[in-house]
């Protein structure tokens, strides 16, 4: 079997990635001045509320990973058990960031109401208990 290279070919194929790869380089261009302007005119206006604005960035952020990973660490072009190798693993490690800083938050709130000088809750006792 020969294994035979035409320089027409590859140079199609290197015409090909170029495209691609400027085609992210756009999108991810796009995404980011779509970010930057979102926060400023959340500082001159206020619109967006914060915790929407948040929501916006996160989604915003995972679309540009998704465009990074997919082309410039070539992921888009592996077969889906590797992807699937790559991507579970990256979920597993995100739910366990969540999940300790839940459980971080929890804990300095539990720490803050036992610290020395907090005083007790008071429990009020119903004086009609008494009158019977």
């Amino acid at each position: 079997m020969e294994h035979t290279h035409s320089a027409e070919g590859h140079g199609h194929q290197v015409d090909s990635s170029t495209k691609h790869i400027w085609k992210t380089f756009w999108i991810l261009l796009a995404i980011t001045v779509v970010e930057v302007g979102l926060a400023f005119l959340h500082l001159e206006t206020g619109f967006p509320n914060r915790l929407f604005l948040n929501g916006i960035f996160i989604i915003l952020t995972v679309f540009k990973a998704f465009f990074i990973v997919a082309e410039f660490m070539h992921l888009r072009h592996e077969i889906k058990n590797l992807i699937y190798t790559i991507l579970i693993p990256l979920l597993l490690f995100i739910w366990f960031i969540i999940a300790f800083l839940a459980d971080g938050d929890s804990w300095k709130n539990m720490r803050k109401d036992l610290s020395p000088g907090t005083p007790a809750p008071v429990e009020k006792v119903s004086n009609e208990a008494g009158h019977h």
